[in-house]
């Protein structure tokens, strides 16, 4: 990744290495609630959702939350773009429009990458704004304010991309943001990012519909299952128009992954039929070999 050196006088004042005084979180999903309960944010975060109830319940669980996007906007200092990718680049044009200050720092969660590039650029051009992207890989089968944890982020990984070759000074200042939450930050370019995700969030995501769609057929054979059944397809639970948006928006990379899914699949088909019990074994194996190397979690 190449980044700047160089960095405007203002830029570095408002940087501070001890944290954001003031940061505001368009969006009122599990993400973003979970930034504003997380006890490190506590009297920084300023949360925004455009749905009232989002921003009543937030308040219930004792976020500072308004539905007033000029009020959210006023002095922040790192701005979190919280919504669905498709919908960033307006709410970003509406926020410069309620009085967004020119030097707020600008982060995203979203779950791929090339597009907030592809589309905030323009915005972020003609507003000489600076934006690092950022997804931390954290979340749940069940989304919302009310689902929100002041745990969620403790030991997650996080992406970062600086595809807009940000200065150093910028890209620490956002780092150190996804530090205090406890999160395992990682830099990449946008497109390894969105092939990365394909792969270990995507792709899996897939896989787990397709096994809930073919083992739950009948319903009630359900009540059957082990825990198998349970583990492997608990991430289908999550939100579908969420999950139609982010497959289609990384339809290129997800295609490669069925395809070579359906290769697999071929392999495992022909090996039963020719009942070849030790390449079977083998091929299985093989698939042990790789679960057990996956490491936990911190």
């Amino acid at each position: 990744m190449v980044r700047c050196i160089v960095v405007d006088r203002t830029t570095v004042d408002l940087i501070r290495m001890n944290g954001f005084s003031k940061i505001t979180v368009l969006g009122g999903g599990l993400l973003g609630g979970s930034i504003a309960l997380a006890p490190v944010m506590a009297g920084r975060v300023c949360l925004w959702s455009r749905r009232a109830e989002s921003t009543q319940a937030a308040q219930a669980r004792g976020m500072v939350a308004t539905s007033n996007l000029a009020e959210a906007v006023r002095q922040a200092e790192l701005l979190i773009l919280c919504v669905p990718v498709g919908s960033m680049a307006q709410l970003l044009q509406q926020s410069i429009a309620a009085g967004l200050p020119s030097t707020c720092l600008i982060t995203d969660v979203g779950s791929v990458k090339r597009l907030p590039h592809q589309t905030l650029r323009p915005v972020l051009q003609q507003q000489g704004l600076r934006f690092v992207g950022s997804h931390p890989m954290a979340g749940g089968e069940k989304g919302g304010i009310d689902h929100a944890r002041r745990d969620l982020f403790d030991g997650a990984a996080c992406l970062l991309t600086n595809d807009e070759q940000q200065p150093d000074l910028v890209c620490q200042a956002v780092e150190h943001f996804w530090r205090e939450l406890g999160c395992r930050t990682s830099w990449t370019s946008a497109t390894e990012h969105d092939a990365i995700v394909a792969r270990v969030s995507h792709f899996p995501h897939v896989l787990a519909s397709v096994g809930a769609m073919i083992g739950l057929e009948k319903p009630e054979w359900g009540g059957f299952s082990g825990g198998g059944l349970r583990d492997t397809t608990r991430v289908a639970a999550g939100n579908p128009p969420m999950w139609a948006e982010i497959l289609l928006e990384n339809r290129d990379l997800v295609g490669e992954l069925l395809q070579q899914a359906r290769g697999e699949i071929e392999t495992l088909s022909q090996l039963l039929q020719s009942q070849q019990t030790e390449a079977l074994e083998a091929w299985l194996a093989e698939a042990k070999k790789r679960r057990d190397a996956l490491l936990p979690r911190p």
